[in-house]
């Protein structure tokens, strides 16, 4: 008897030791995009052309801050017309999870969107990254416009958030202040990049354009670049920045370590968000209420 004892005891030592050292339930997650309330609404630009656009809504009555989260633009022009409305389900369910309406507009000339590509910088050997920075800036306001006008969106809690061209737009965008855009993501933003025997398009351009952008733009910004981003790497991307605030922005460079075989699809990829989510998240705290 007394043995069985002995070994029940000791028994009951080491569930409280496994007790001890287990690690935390993990918390349900929110919704993911399939589950959230989704629809396609249409938005009217300055051409006529009307934007394809996805909302992802949170449960409640809001109003919610608002996400507007721009796509990048394919290297090869002949994917443009089979782009789909974007989804993006990496970046929107985390902000889906933080309680924002997320809006992704398909920008004129991509997809069921239609109507001419306004983008173009021009010849690779003499780009105009800056006015094609303020076109693709022209759909995102749009956008902000459209949703700032519904009841169930915070007027003035509007967050721009872009990848490759749409980080570059959102850039462009925060040159113009719009009303009700409190900050703005720019993730892996720039253009031209990655082109075959040529790598960057003139990238002293694209330099020169983040300038003119810093000397007018009041909405703080937080730049978040890969280690082995292809399109546009760490020297580049950080000379940018650079011109950027020198011209009197406000902005927070942030130095992502390498990503798979290309960190240009960090962004994109459910693996990434562990490398991106910490910093995102501690800039967009600054900004609560």
């Amino acid at each position: 008897m007394r043995l069985a004892v002995c070994r029940l005891a000791r028994i009951g030592a080491l569930a409280s030791l496994l007790a001890a050292v287990a690690p935390p339930a993990v918390a349900t997650p929110a919704a993911p995009v399939e589950a959230a309330a989704e629809e396609i609404v249409g938005i009217a630009t300055a051409t006529g052309v009307v934007m394809r656009t996805r909302v992802f809504r949170p449960p409640g009555p809001g109003p919610f801050p608002l996400a507007v989260v721009s796509h990048g633009s394919p290297v090869d022009a002949a994917r443009r017309p089979e782009m789909p409305i974007p989804a993006m389900p990496a970046i929107s369910n985390w902000l889906l999870q933080r309680g924002y309406i997320v809006a992704l507009p398909l920008r004129r000339g991509y997809g069921e969107t239609g109507g001419p590509w306004l983008e173009n910088y021009g010849r690779c050997n003499d780009p105009d990254f800056y006015r094609a920075g303020l076109t693709t800036a022209e759909d995102i306001e749009a956008a902000a416009r459209f949703f700032r006008a519904r009841a169930d969106v915070a007027r003035n809690r509007v967050l721009l958030m872009g990848v490759s061209a749409g980080g570059w737009g959102s850039i462009a965008a925060a040159s113009q202040n719009p009303a009700g855009v409190f900050a703005v993501v720019n993730f892996a933003g720039g253009r031209a990049g990655h082109r075959p025997r040529v790598g960057n398009c003139t990238p002293q351009r694209l330099i020169d354009a983040a300038g003119r952008y810093g000397a007018t733009a009041h909405v703080p910004s937080i730049w978040l670049y890969s280690a082995n981003d292809t399109f546009f790497g760490p020297e580049l991307s950080r000379r940018v920045f650079d011109a950027y605030v020198r011209a009197g922005a406000k902005a927070e460079y942030v130095a992502l370590p390498a990503f798979g075989s290309d960190g240009h699809r960090l962004f994109g990829a459910d693996a990434g968000r562990a490398l991106w989510q910490p910093p995102v998240g501690k800039f967009l705290a600054t900004f609560r209420d």
